[in-house]
Parts: structure tokens; C-alpha cells; sequence
């Protein structure tokens, strides 16, 4: 059986646990990507830096630097994809992964082929090959206004706000509070089950022109997440 070939940058998996950071590394070799481990935050952290990966699996509970710590770190210089473990289900657990601003999680205890999934999903997103040259919207920041399928969306201010927030960034989930944050700082103050009403709002425009169409999906307990039309 053909493999696919080796990506030339590794997938870093950042766990503390041996035997869980093995099996990553061996189904993640299994599907032809080259990958490594590290079993600390800060080592991992300067690993990133020196010599950017393709993508991180993070373990939330690390010794001394946590995982959350080492997500800000990281974003405060690279994009790289990042798919966060964690064995805390509580909702606000996962809400303080994506706001930290990870771009998936996965919550233990998990099948190692989900993980590897999540991950080639995210390496599938930052190639760009999820939003195509011809993507079938068109956004004129100027005039604060985005075309769909050629035609204009009568978006509000806010609206054109969120909708372009979740078109830069296909596939990743933005929990309510990170789609709040950009608003202007004047709008901050419109609650959670405002930003419901809106994101309503803009499936309705979205459909209009094209019947059918839902791309703005709910992810249950977090908040939204944009994913392309075929």
C-alpha cells in the first residue's frame, strides 16, 4: 500500500504521558507523517521557535509551562495548526483552549485515529486547500461589505464584523467571546445569545442567494465554525 509522502516539517506532539506520546507518534508515522515528541512545555516551546512544525498536538496538563501557556506563546508568533488534548470536559475548559487560541481539541480519554484525523484536517486547512482560488464570496474591507456568490449580502456593520472574522479562518471554531472580540470596542457589550440572533441572521442572508447552503455550523457548548461550500 502507497503511503503519502513525508511532509518536509514534523508534527510536534507536546505530552507528558510516555506511552501516550508514542502511540501518537506511531499512528501518525502509520499515516505518513513525520513527527516527534517532547514531554514539556518549555523544550517544546523552544523547539517551535527555532524550527516551526507543521502542526502541534498540545496536552493541556503539562509540567511547569501548561499547555495553554505554551498556545499563547506560540500565537504570539506563528499560525501554526494546533489540536489541544485535554482530559477537562467542563466547558470552560474548552472554551480557555480556543480562546488561547488553539484550533481544535480533542478530550481524553480518545481514539488515536480521531487525533490523527483532527490533525490532517488542520494541515488540510493551513495548505489552503479547503478555500479554493475561486471561493464564492468576496470581501471589500473598505466599503465593509462582503459579496456572495457575486452578489452583495445587505450585512450591518456588526454582521460584516463576524461573518469576516469566521471567513478568515475556515474550519477552526470561534467560541462567542473570541467572535466578541472583534467588534469594535463600543459592541462588546451585546451579550452571548445576541451573537446567536446575528449568527442567525447571516445564515438567512447567506441563504437567500444560495438555498441550501449552511456553512456556518454550531459546535455544541463553544460557539461557531465556518466551513466552506463544496
Amino acid at each position: 500500500m502507497n503511503r503519502p509522502a513525508v511532509l518536509p516539517r514534523p508534527v510536534l506532539v507536546v505530552e507528558d504521558d510516555p506511552k501516550i506520546a508514542r502511540l501518537l507518534l506511531d499512528y501518525l508515522q502509520v499515516e505518513g507523517l513525520e513527527a516527534e515528541a517532547f514531554g514539556d512545555g518549555a523544550s517544546a516551546l523552544e523547539r517551535i521557535r527555532a524550527q516551526p512544525p507543521a502542526a502541534i498536538v498540545l496536552d493541556l496538563m503539562l509540567p511547569g509551562l501548561d499547555g495553554l501557556a505554551v498556545c499563547r506563546a506560540v500565537r504570539t508568533f506563528s499560525d501554526v495548526p494546533i489540536v489541544m488534548l485535554t482530559a477537562r470536559v467542563d466547558e470552560v475548559d474548552r472554551l480557555l483552549g480556543l480562546d488561547s487560541g488553539a484550533d481544535d481539541y480533542v478530550c481524553k480519554p480518545f481514539s488515536p485515529r480521531e487525533v490523527v484525523a483532527r490533525v490532517k484536517a488542520q494541515l488540510r486547512r493551513a495548505e489552503g486547500r479547503l478555500v479554493a482560488a475561486a471561493a464564492p464570496w468576496t470581501v471589500d474591507d473598505d466599503a465593509l461589505r462582503i459579496a456572495w456568490r457575486g452578489q452583495w449580502l445587505p450585512l450591518t456593520p456588526l454582521e460584516f464584523r463576524m461573518l469576516r472574522r469566521l471567513l478568515a479562518r475556515p474550519g477552526r471554531v470561534f467560541s462567542r467571546a473570541q467572535l466578541l472580540d472583534g467588534l469594535r470596542p463600543e459592541l462588546r457589550e451585546v451579550s452571548d445569545r445576541a451573537i446567536d440572533s446575528h449568527v442567525k441572521n447571516l445564515r438567512r442572508k447567506i441563504q437567500a442567494v444560495e438555498p441550501g447552503c449552511d456553512c456556518i455550523a454550531a459546535v455544541y457548548g463553544v460557539g461557531y465554525r465556518f466551513d466552506p461550500p463544496t
